[in-house]
């Protein structure tokens, strides 16, 4: 006991220290650790559709853009720029506190959870996929053309001079100093999301151990059981189609106060499959798989930038660095899928899908 404690501690000093230790090697890499931690709320999001429920959802990226969109339209002047009623209302824009912009990110993304669940309650499988693929490119194309005849977002332009994060009188867009130590802006960032990480992990920890998440689980598992056990299997996809989402709008709320813009093109089909490959990666649900597989496909990237680079160089330039990029993290994939198929950290029991233990 006194052992779990210690590395409980340990592991909580790194998680503090990490971002002071980055930023003296450039804040670039505080950065990634920023996205990271972003990516992994997304996961934990998705991993209450998919790893819980059993619901395979190819356009979750549609509720992390409803929250980043939400935020860009109450904390940046576009709004009472294009309406003159608004800006008569608000003559000093509407600067919307973060307390208010996170339950409301929450709200509106789980509104629109709901109602992707509502007509794909009786599809399962390939079908479910390619019906939440569609909703996320929707979400998209709509927000690429809302800008006639109402310019609502902008379109392709996207939403600028968003607001920075104020918490308790904190403007976290500003370097802080404190105890002698320089805190650029993405460290205070870091420690937000940090903070917002370790919220949901609680969160998730204590709906999949209570009689919801142990319905989600049977659902997975044998729909038709389930529902001959007395679960109402409708309101429980609903819900965890919900809850998931409004993990993505709390998330896209604070990617839209980091970026400082939000364009159309943050929120493709591309996002929802790493999201997706992250869960899958690390271990479809199990929360410290979800965590890890988040982890390594958001800074993986970014990291192999320094692989590619060199990688060019010795081809003459022949091969694009970015092409290359993606080409090693589908080579580090299907090397990990190929030896780790569950997962690289699985769940320990995962139902029917173990054999029986002797």
């Amino acid at each position: 006991m006194k052992y779990g404690k210690t590395r409980w501690l340990i592991g909580a000093a790194a998680l503090l220290v990490l971002p002071l230790i980055l930023q003296s090697f450039g804040n670039a890499w505080v950065r990634i650790a920023d996205l990271a931690l972003l990516y992994v709320l997304l996961a934990l999001g998705l991993n209450i559709v998919v790893g819980y429920a059993g619901l395979l959802d190819l356009g979750y990226v549609a509720f992390y853009a409803v929250g980043a969109y939400l935020f860009a339209l109450m904390a940046s002047p576009h709004l009472a720029e294009t309406f003159p009623a608004f800006a008569a209302m608000f003559p000093n824009g509407l600067h919307t506190s973060l307390w208010l912009v996170i339950p409301l990110a929450a709200m509106l993304a789980a509104f629109f959870g709901a109602l992707l669940g509502a007509p794909t309650l009786k599809l399962r499988g390939d079908y479910l996929a390619i019906v939440t693929l569609g909703f996320g490119e929707i979400i998209r194309i709509f927000l690429n053309n809302l800008d006639h005849p109402v310019n609502l977002t902008n379109g392709p332009k996207g939403l600028g001079q968003i607001d920075s994060v104020k918490v308790f009188g904190l403007d976290l867009g500003r370097p802080l100093e404190l105890f002698g130590f320089d805190l650029s802006s993405v460290t205070l960032y870091y420690y937000l999301f940090l903070a917002l990480v370790l919220v949901s992990i609680v969160i998730c920890q204590r709906l999949q151990d209570s009689r919801i998440g142990r319905a989600w689980m049977a659902i997975r598992e044998d729909e038709i059981a389930a529902k001959a056990m007395g679960i109402n299997t409708r309101n429980m996809k609903l819900l965890a189609f919900a809850m998931g989402a409004s993990f993505g709008g709390v998330s896209g709320a604070m990617f839209s106060a980091f970026q400082g813009f939000v364009s159309p093109e943050s929120f493709g089909l591309m996002e929802s499959i790493m999201i997706v490959a992250m869960v899958v990666l690390g271990g479809i649900g199990h929360l410290p798989g979800v965590i890890l597989g988040a982890v390594l496909l958001s800074a993986l990237p970014e990291v192999l930038r320094y692989v590619a680079g060199p990688l060019q160089a010795m081809t003459d330039g022949r091969l694009d660095s970015a092409i290359l990029r993606q080409l090693l993290i589908a080579l580090a994939m299907i090397s990990i899928m190929l030896l780790r198929p569950r997962g690289l950290w699985p769940v320990p029991e995962h139902g029917k899908s173990l054999a029986r233990k002797t």
